[in-house]
């Protein structure tokens, strides 16, 4: 009998015993490549050097210092290497463990500054599993259900379809109905904040169409509102860029990190501006491990790796290379509609999700390749491989993916 609790949703039965960059060996010796990576955590791999030896010898020193007791040597230095690489906008950094943390503290800030209400989501978006952050995520019913009363003063607004064959129709649509919304159910004086991820995550890998994102932030400086970049999985190189928003014309109020920030060590950021953060009141907000010892030297770590020269070519070559060879299967099966996304942030969309669970079957079983689905009816295949991915390693997958189709279509 097991004492684990099965709240837990399970891709594969598979029991990892150790890991060593793109792959992982199970208890009984079998080694697979693992394109989920924790769900886009692993960023510099399983157990990369140099990560490793942050956190070994950040543990021979000491393991917890609570910021609201004492700090300790590593915040400044972690803060000023994020001042570095995120949006000129943001200078001053909130530490927490994970992205629903992030994701609130990211509106409770919105909050205090605006003294407003209200929050705007999209459709599709994925904020996180507390409360609040369970009442501003709709890509699935699940995550919601049997949880009501959840939290008010949520609003969705449309989100462009990335399937419309007009695409600026239907970016027209999604900046028409936040107007509405705007003018019919929240007003900009009540709207704190908007989130918005700059690439949809569990929604199904949907990256936000120039026009619309900074349509969006446009009306957000019009109106007074916070624009939230919500980066917890688009962030960190995941795009081949350090975060999504880098490469559009906005300026983020807040922007939330987690996921591949340190590696896989449970670890998270808020950042903005400092005219911002001065108006949270000392102590409404915080955290026990907040900023802790071993996060703050795995994602000063995880940051010296990705800044090494060629980190963030390698991302965006390997990019391209998944996308072109997936666009070349989607010409030999019908039964995949769409390749799209970022870096190696990548989404093949399935015509039909009856098909998805038996090819991520097949490539598991018999390519020893581990994927995940997404989206809201399950039918895209997301591939999140490590940031460190080689070209050997994407042919290698995709063949395992190639040879799925061919076994189940």
């Amino acid at each position: 009998m097991s004492h684990l609790s099965n709240v837990w949703f399970k891709v594969t039965d598979l029991e990892v015993a150790s890991g060593r960059g793109c792959r992982v060996t199970t208890v009984d010796g079998h080694e697979y490549l693992d394109f989920a990576a924790g769900i886009a955590v692993n960023s510099t791999g399983h157990c990369h050097p140099k990560v490793t030896a942050a956190i070994a010898a950040q543990a021979e020193r000491f393991l917890h210092a609570s910021a609201n007791v004492y700090t300790h040597d590593l915040l400044e230095p972690l803060a000023s290497k994020l001042d570095e690489i995120t949006p000129s906008s943001i200078d001053t950094f909130f530490f927490a463990n994970s992205g629903a943390e992030i994701t609130e503290a990211a509106v409770k800030l919105a909050k205090q500054v605006t003294k407003r209400p209200n929050v705007v989501v999209f459709q599709g978006s994925f904020h996180g599993r507390t409360h609040l952050s369970m009442a501003m995520t709709t890509s699935k019913t699940v995550y919601r259900a049997g949880h009501a009363p959840l939290p008010s003063g949520v609003f969705v607004a449309p989100f462009p379809d990335p399937l419309a064959s007009d695409q600026e129709a239907t970016i027209n649509a999604s900046l028409r109905g936040f107007d509405r919304l705007l003018q019919q159910q929240t007003a900009p004086g009540e709207t704190a904040a908007v989130i918005l991820e700059p690439v949809l995550g569990e929604g199904g890998y949907v990256p936000a169409p120039r026009a619309f994102i900074e349509g969006i932030a446009e009306r957000c400086r019009e109106h007074g509102i916070m624009f939230i970049a919500d980066e917890v999985q688009s962030g960190f190189g995941r795009t081949g860029n350090w975060f999504a928003v880098d490469q559009f014309d906005i300026e983020p109020d807040i922007i939330c990190m987690a996921k591949g920030i340190a590696s896989g060590f449970p670890f998270a950021a808020l950042g903005t501006r400092r005219e911002l953060d001065d108006q949270w009141p000392t102590g409404s907000h915080g955290g026990t491990y907040g900023g802790n010892p071993l996060g703050c030297a795995a994602a000063l770590a995880t940051i010296e790796v990705m800044s090494e020269p060629g980190f963030l070519d390698n991302v965006r070559s390997r990019g391209s290379q998944l996308r072109d060879a997936l666009s070349e299967l989607k010409e030999r099966y019908p039964v995949l509609r769409q390749v799209r996304g970022p870096g190696l942030m990548v989404g093949a969309s399935f015509e039909d999700p009856s098909f998805v669970p038996p090819v991520l079957e097949h490539c598991r079983r018999e390519g020893r390749v581990i994927l995940m689905n997404a989206g809201t009816d399950g039918n895209i295949v997301r591939w999140m491989p490590p940031l460190i991915v080689t070209a050997a390693e994407i042919d290698e997958a995709v063949g395992a993916f190639s040879d799925a189709l061919k076994a189940t279509i």
